[in-house]
């Protein structure tokens, strides 16, 4: 556990707070007032992110304390899910929200680094960005899935979506940036490495993440929805495989390959 007490440790901090204000003000059903709070958070998150970004001179995406810094600005993420997909998860999203911000604020330090040669790439940024945008999509996924199996629905006359056809809404806009960022991945591998594919252990999880969304997708496409059980179960599946793959393969001494810069 560190505590940051600097400049950017505050911009972090005041996020989490309004994020877990807007959470509990919503819960106490004042939703214009947790909605506020929730913009405020996200305003905050892109101060944070902007200071960040002044502070090391390059696109702050290179290590796990800049990744999850960028995962904290879930607002416009959120947005697009509840006006366009119609899922309704707004308080869930402030949660999550702070959550992702918490090893930014408390676990990760801050120590600015120096772009390694691997990274100074004009694949960097849609490389990272999308699985960034991907991760976030899939962290709301698995939310709905347990909403489903918790048998949580929406209000009657709030027209949004169940749970499963949530999850199923927001997994098909999260799973082609998941292909993106693999493929952007490969394609930089190329560059750098000379080789399309380097069999790393990031690449590897980052492979198997995507065939169990894969999986997920055909699974529901043959049995549509008369297993829903089943679907959520594999939705948060797949979120386990990205955890791994963002976390553990980064931070265990077992998995030590190419990326080992993102710790």
């Amino acid at each position: 556990m560190e505590i940051k007490y600097t400049i950017q440790g505050l911009l972090i901090y005041m996020t989490i707070a309004a994020y877990l204000l807007a959470f509990v003000t919503t819960l106490l059903r004042r939703p214009k007032s947790g909605h506020f709070l929730y913009l405020l958070g996200f305003a905050i998150a892109v101060c944070s992110f902007g200071y960040r970004w002044y502070h090391v001179r390059h696109v702050p995406l290179q290590n796990l304390f800049e990744v999850f810094l960028c995962l904290g600005m879930i607002y416009p993420v959120s947005l697009f899910c509840r006006r366009v997909l119609r899922v309704g998860s707004d308080a869930a999203d402030m949660l999550i929200g702070a959550i992702v911000l918490f090893p930014a604020g408390f676990i990760f330090h801050a120590d600015p680094q120096q772009l390694p040669p691997a990274l100074q790439s004009w694949l960097f940024i849609p490389h990272v960005a999308a699985y960034m945008f991907s991760y976030i999509f899939m962290l709301m996924a698995t939310f709905q899935a347990f909403c489903q199996l918790a048998g949580i629905n929406p209000k009657p006359g709030e027209n949004l979506l169940s749970p499963e056809e949530s999850t199923y809404r927001i997994i098909c806009m999260g799973f082609p940036l998941l292909t993106l960022g693999l493929i952007l991945g490969s394609y930089w591998g190329k560059l750098a490495w000379g080789d399309y594919w380097g069999w790393d252990p990031k690449e590897l999880w980052s492979l198997a993440s995507w065939l169990v969304f894969l999986g997920y997708l055909h699974f529901r496409y043959m049995f549509g929805k008369k297993h829903p059980r089943i679907n959520s179960l594999w939705a948060i599946a797949g979120m386990a495989v990205i955890i791994i793959t963002l976390l553990w393969v980064n931070l265990s001494r077992i998995f030590s390959g190419l990326h080992s810069y993102a710790t």
